[in-house]
């Protein structure tokens, strides 16, 4: 298992969730994405993504910025 990095800090909706696709998909299953967001929309964006595609939100941190650890499933 290991654990990748994606930063979207300026990005604003869709490219977080675009980028956190196109990285999802290259990773293999039980891998972890830990994602660092400032949309004030992420938040919401990412927890309705994991829902939708089944994958698990480990964390969600909403200081400052959004940070968000995933774990893809198959």
């Amino acid at each position: 298992m290991k654990t990748v990095e994606l930063d979207c800090v300026g990005l604003f909706c869709p490219m977080p969730l675009v980028r956190i696709k196109r990285t999802m998909d290259g990773l293999d299953e039980g891998d972890c994405l830990k994602v660092v967001a400032s949309d004030p929309a992420f938040e919401a964006d990412i927890k309705a993504w994991t829902q939708r595609f089944g994958h698990t939100l480990i964390e969600l941190d909403v200081a400052q910025q959004v940070t968000a650890l995933l774990r893809k499933v198959a």
